[in-house]
């Protein structure tokens, strides 16, 4: 498989296409980096859904200031590696669902960084194409996609990535996921077409449903 940067590298074949965010759905994020902010004497706090604000120190319990949290995001995405394991299930899920789909990872992590991701990815048997990029996520789909008239969908556990995808590509299927049970109670709920998948079980269900219900309209055009 050649591997992808940047869309324009992407070569699709004529079957549905499935766009996947990294972090938090195919990878845990919030759980090893809370691990790896208390090897630095620093905890992340389940109070809201984010992470400015809810990172404190274990010695005198002060909130972490904005530069020092990017700057530990930065260190953390150096050796991802080191602290991340993928999702439940979403390693076979995205083996199984690559047989009838093309799969495109796309991570919203400093594109910096994509070299040392594109091999995690590799040794966990995840070599569909990967772009790393900072824009907003609904023009990168919309490229991607580039109007074809076969299935679409994209999963993300950020709900500004999903909307974003929905004003750029209308007939995406828009599924929100989220491994950390202690964070997902302060996610924001699905609204318009966003759908919550429970977990890469439930979101293979609701890909599959999806994928079926564009062939029976192909052979049905009237239905």
């Amino acid at each position: 498989m050649n591997i992808a940067t940047n869309v324009s590298q992407v070569r699709l074949r004529d079957r549905p296409l499935v766009v996947c965010d990294i972090d938090e759905v195919v990878l845990e994020f919030l759980t090893p980096f809370t691990a790896f902010l208390r090897s630095h004497s620093y905890d992340l706090l389940p109070r809201s859904f984010r992470l400015y604000g809810n990172i404190v120190s274990l010695l005198d319990g002060s909130e972490l200031d904005k530069a020092a949290v990017d700057s530990f995001e930065e260190i953390f995405f150096a050796n991802q590696h080191i602290w991340q394991k993928p999702a439940e299930k979403a390693v076979e899920t995205l083996q199984s669902l690559s047989a009838d789909a093309d799969i495109v990872f796309l991570t919203a992590m400093p594109p910096r960084h994509h070299g040392i991701r594109r091999e995690f990815l590799n040794q966990l048997h995840l070599s569909f194409d990967l772009i790393a990029t900072e824009e907003a996520k609904g023009p990168v789909v919309a490229r991607l996609h580039d109007r074809r008239s076969l299935p679409v969908a994209f999963i993300d556990d950020m709900q500004r990535n999903l909307l974003s995808v929905a004003d750029h590509v209308p007939d995406c299927l828009l599924l929100s996921m989220m491994a950390n049970a202690d964070f997902k109670p302060f996610a924001p709920p699905p609204i318009g077409n966003i759908v919550a998948a429970t977990g890469w079980d439930h979101a293979a269900e609701l890909l599959r449903a999806h994928f079926a219900a564009d062939v029976l309209t192909s052979a049905n055009p009237a239905a």
